[in-house]
């Protein structure tokens, strides 16, 4: 099941993934009510959640996976307006009505999205909007994910861009490519190879010591219909 496939890597997660710019979070800002309750479905370690607390919204961070979820209760833990709630994407558990935003950040292309689109319009109010945020590297399958994804779940979405270009260190690189949920774990009998092959990367793409990556942040918004 999708809800797996991150077992075993909140760590890596939590450590290497990009964030989001806080240019996403002003932009947000504009979009919604100052008192705006928020659903951020498929919360991960929490790199997005933590973004939208800043913004002091009340907030329900919504994760299915038990090592991810622990990690992302980590990330919260200086944030009281957020509660953290064992859940799916299609089975939320959030009460009827009763959230301003829905969000999903990096998650969209692992939903049901028909179903996921029935449990919006559930906890969704009259007022409600949806947003989907992506971090698309380059080349990266980002890139593929958001626009199938995107393409198909939102009828008529504005989209903004944002830059956030990531510099890696090797240490920063290798744990980023072990946090998809392709990527072989140390346990994977594939691992030494394919950290041969990322450090092979590293090597011929590095720029004194530093690998940059000018990945950019898609935003995708629009009212709940």
């Amino acid at each position: 099941m999708n809800t797996e496939l991150f077992t075993g890597k909140a760590q890596f997660y939590a450590d290497a993934r990009p964030g989001y710019p806080d240019a996403v979070l002003n932009y947000i800002k504009n979009l919604v009510p100052s008192n705006a309750v928020f659903a951020d479905i498929g919360a991960g370690t929490g790199k997005f959640t933590a973004l939208l607390a800043k913004g002091g919204y009340t907030i329900y961070a919504v994760e299915p996976n038990n090592d991810m979820r622990e990690q992302l209760v980590s990330t919260l833990t200086p944030y009281q307006n957020v509660k953290v709630v064992n859940g799916t994407a299609e089975a939320t558990t959030l009460p009827d009505k009763s959230i301003d935003v829905i969000t999903c950040a990096q998650a969209l292309h692992w939903f049901d999205l028909n179903a996921f689109r029935s449990e919006c319009r559930r906890i969704g109010n009259d007022t409600a909007i949806i947003i989907a945020i992506y971090n698309n590297t380059p080349g990266g399958s980002s890139v593929s994910h958001s626009k199938v994804s995107t393409d198909e779940f939102f009828t008529n979405s504005i989209v903004k861009e944002f830059p956030n270009p990531i510099l890696y260190t090797r240490e920063s690189w290798l744990t980023y490519m072990t946090s998809h949920s392709h990527d072989p774990l140390p346990s994977d009998p594939r691992y030494a190879s394919h950290i041969k092959e990322m450090n092979d990367i590293f090597d011929r793409d590095n720029e004194d010591g530093l690998l940059r990556r000018d990945v950019v942040t898609k935003v995708y918004w629009e009212k709940l219909n």
